[in-house]
C-alpha cells in the first residue's frame, strides 16, 4: 500500500487550547513537548494490506507547539480537523480523527506522558495522571512512564507522587 500524501485542511475551524498543569514535580524538567495524534477512523476507505489481508488505518503525528505561560502551566493550541478528508486510495473519503493530545515531560531517559484521549478532548473534560518521584529518581534507563488516573495506585507511596493535567477547551473563531 502506498503512503497517502496527507493534506493540511485548507479551513479548519475546531480549534482547541491545550493547557497542561503540572503539580508537585520532585525537580525541573529537561523538556516538555506536545502532541497530537490522528487517525483514519473509517477503515473502510482503506485497501487491504498485501500478504496480511489486514487494513492498517493511516496515522499521522503532530507537533503542538507550547509557550510556558508561568508557574507550572504550558499551553498549545490544535484543530481537531487539522487533516484534510479525502479519497487517498480511490475507495472513497477517508475522513481523519483526532485519537489523544498528550503532554511529554522528559527527564534524562525518562518521558512522562500524560494523554489526553478523544472522548475527553472533545468534552473538555481534563484528565490528571499521578507519577512517582521515585520514578523521577531513576532516570538512567530510557522508558515512557504512563502514570496512574488514580493516586492511590501507588498505596504507600501515594503521598510522594507528583500530578499532570491535560485539558482541551474549544475555542471558537
Amino acid at each position: 500500500m502506498n503512503k497517502p500524501d496527507i493534506k493540511l485542511n485548507p479551513q479548519p475551524r475546531m480549534r482547541y487550547e491545550i493547557t497542561i498543569k503540572v503539580d508537585n514535580a520532585p525537580g525541573p524538567f529537561d523538556r516538555i513537548e506536545g502532541v497530537v495524534d490522528y487517525r483514519v477512523s473509517n477503515e473502510n476507505c482503506v485497501p487491504l494490506t498485501p500478504v496480511t489481508g489486514a487494513t492498517v488505518a493511516p496515522e499521522k503525528r503532530v507537533p503542538i507547539v507550547l509557550t510556558h505561560s508561568g508557574g507550572n502551566i504550558y499551553k498549545g493550541e490544535i484543530y481537531a480537523d487539522l487533516l484534510q478528508d479525502e479519497d487517498y486510495f480511490g475507495k472513497g473519503v477517508c475522513h481523519w480523527s483526532v485519537v489523544a493530545a498528550s503532554a511529554n515531560l522528559f527527564v534524562k531517559q525518562v518521558d512522562f506522558s500524560a494523554p489526553l484521549f478523544h472522548d475527553d478532548l472533545l468534552k473538555g473534560k481534563p484528565v490528571t495522571r499521578y507519577y512517582s518521584n521515585r520514578s523521577y529518581a531513576t532516570t538512567q534507563v530510557e522508558r515512557v512512564d504512563t502514570g496512574e488516573t488514580d493516586r492511590a495506585q501507588y498505596q504507600d507511596e501515594a503521598n510522594a507522587t507528583f500530578s499532570v493535567t491535560v485539558h482541551a477547551e474549544e475555542k471558537h473563531p
